[in-house]
C-alpha cells in the first residue's frame, strides 16, 4: 500500500482528541492530541486518552502514540479536573469517569446590542 493510501485508511478509521490540563494551572492549555480509532464509543476514548497521558513506565510524553504539544519540556499526567475534547464536546475527568461540560449559551445575542447601539446613536430609541 503506497503513503497516500495509508493515509486517507487513517484519516477514515482515525480521529485526534485533545487533551487539555486545568487542574493546576493559571488556565486550560492543551498539551496533547491522542489519535483514537472513530469505532470506539466515547467512554472508551476518554479512557485511551487519560491511559496514554498517565505516565506508568515510561513518561506519557515521550510515547509514540501521543503528540505532546505542551510548552514544557516535560508535564504531569492527566488527572481529575482536566479535560479531553472530542470533535466540538468537551468532558471533564471527574473522581469517577467523565462528565460532559454543557456549552452555555451567551443570555443574549451580540449583533442585537450592537444594532440597539447604533439605533441610539442614531436617534432611533
Amino acid at each position: 500500500m503506497n503513503k497516500k493510501t495509508e493515509a486517507l485508511l487513517k484519516t477514515l478509521t482515525t480521529e485526534e482528541v485533545a487533551v487539555i490540563h486545568a487542574a493546576y494551572e493559571d488556565k486550560p492549555r492543551t498539551v496533547a492530541f491522542v489519535e483514537v480509532d472513530k469505532s470506539m464509543t466515547v467512554d472508551e476514548k476518554l479512557e485511551k486518552a487519560f491511559m496514554l497521558t498517565n505516565t506508568i513506565d515510561a513518561a506519557w510524553y515521550t510515547g509514540d502514540k501521543v503528540n505532546y504539544i505542551g510548552p514544557e519540556k516535560s508535564c504531569r499526567s492527566t488527572m481529575v479536573g482536566d479535560f479531553v475534547l472530542i470533535g466540538k464536546t468537551k468532558y471533564e475527568c471527574k473522581p469517577a469517569g467523565w462528565s460532559k461540560v454543557a456549552y452555555l449559551k451567551p443570555a443574549h445575542d451580540w449583533s442585537e446590542v450592537l444594532e440597539l447601539k447604533e439605533a441610539h446613536e442614531w436617534g432611533k430609541v
